[in-house]
């Protein structure tokens, strides 16, 4: 009953939502790196959460280890609490002795899950159809008992796939009453809002096609359907150009597991994998940490900013790659970011305060 940003608010780019009165906020894993570089022993801060921790996001794995050294030496009295559906329990309990294990099953409904592989030459957007259309039954039955337009929620690895599916689906004969939205980051927040809103009855349901935006956190009202595309697109660093590229990767069964739960959080749902049971078993039960595979030019930038010099004394969950650390070194003192010995130019800490990559960065200097 209150404005956002009295005693809740968030904090994201270009937007913030916060006041004297604010106990509780949101903040993005970039945003608070930088907080925390500017201000280590977090004044005001009783707690720090890293929600959906097993992604293992690249500025939050760096925010936790700097966060484990100011603990130590500036506030041991912070708590910290890393919080997640599919938490890997034993390898943390294992890195953070004497930490207590909190478990709450919360409320999720059955979710009857099936596989659905792709037909030889079948294009992912006539796969994405069938499975649909082969449920359109069970979401009638959906509608009827429950009286409301039933929603599905279809996960593809990026716009470009959104686009291309929303396109196919547009010309579907079986889905012309059914209302067709996106979902994705490059979405205005507006739009991105109105998928939160529910269907008008007007419709037989909708159809929303996400990317992973939708994994976690989100409850889309009226999903009674999640279609799975099993594919996550990731960013990879290639040491031999010196960048970074997106890949499309398959989804790890954690990350499935997440999305398959998106369809039992109002009511029993259903699950519609679109690879085999045989495949699904013999994929990786965690992604690989974003810190592993990515650009290490922002990350070795901070630790030069935090004075940890390549990490080496800093408490990691994985050691990070030593060889791609020295590479991203190498470039930095190349770019006049860093000095010769490793440590921060005056450039450099300007580039720091931008929070994006250290090249765009120089190049608006």
């Amino acid at each position: 009953g209150e404005p956002v940003g009295q005693r809740v608010g968030y904090s994201v780019r270009n937007d913030q939502r916060r006041s004297a009165n604010t106990q509780v906020e949101a903040i993005t894993d970039g945003l608070f790196l930088r907080r925390l570089q500017s201000h280590p022993d977090l004044p005001g801060v009783g707690c720090v959460i890293f929600d959906e921790f097993h992604e293992r996001r690249r500025d939050s794995d760096v925010s936790l280890a700097l966060l484990r050294q100011a603990r130590q030496l500036l506030r041991p009295d912070l708590k910290v609490l890393l919080m997640s559906a599919t938490l890997q329990l034993n390898d943390l309990e294992r890195q953070f002795a004497g930490a207590e294990t909190l478990s709450s099953e919360g409320r999720a409904f059955p979710v009857e899950t099936r596989h659905c592989p792709r037909r030889e030459r079948e294009h992912l957007e006539r796969h994405v159809q069938r499975a649909v259309e082969e449920e359109l039954h069970n979401l009638d039955n959906d509608r009827a008992s429950s009286g409301s337009p039933p929603g599905v929620l279809v996960f593809l690895p990026g716009v470009r796939e959104i686009e291309r599916c929303r396109q196919h689906l547009k010309t579907a004969p079986r889905l012309q009453h059914w209302k067709l939205q996106t979902l994705h980051g490059q979405l205005p927040l507006r739009l991105q809002t109105e998928a939160l809103q529910p269907c008008g009855r007007d419709w037989d349901g909708r159809i929303i096609l996400a990317t992973s935006i939708a994994e976690s956190s989100l409850t889309l009202d009226g999903i009674r359907l999640v279609v799975d595309a099993g594919l996550s697109r990731h960013s990879r660093f290639d040491p031999g150009s010196g960048m970074e590229g997106l890949v499309t990767v398959p989804a790890s069964q954690a990350s499935a597991e997440q999305r398959r739960g998106r369809a039992g959080r109002q009511a029993p749902g259903r699950c519609v994998r679109l690879w085999s049971a045989a495949e699904h078993r013999r994929r990786p039960a965690q992604d690989l940490p974003e810190l592993q595979r990515a650009d290490p030019q922002p990350t070795v930038l901070n630790l030069a900013q935090w004075g940890a010099g390549l990490g080496e004394e800093l408490e990691w969950l994985e050691p990070p790659p030593q060889a791609l650390f020295q590479e991203g070194l190498h470039q930095l003192k190349q770019l006049g970011l860093l000095t010769a010995q490793g440590q921060i130019t005056a450039d450099g800490r300007r580039v720091a305060a931008f929070g994006m990559h250290p090249r765009l960065g120089l190049m608006l200097i």
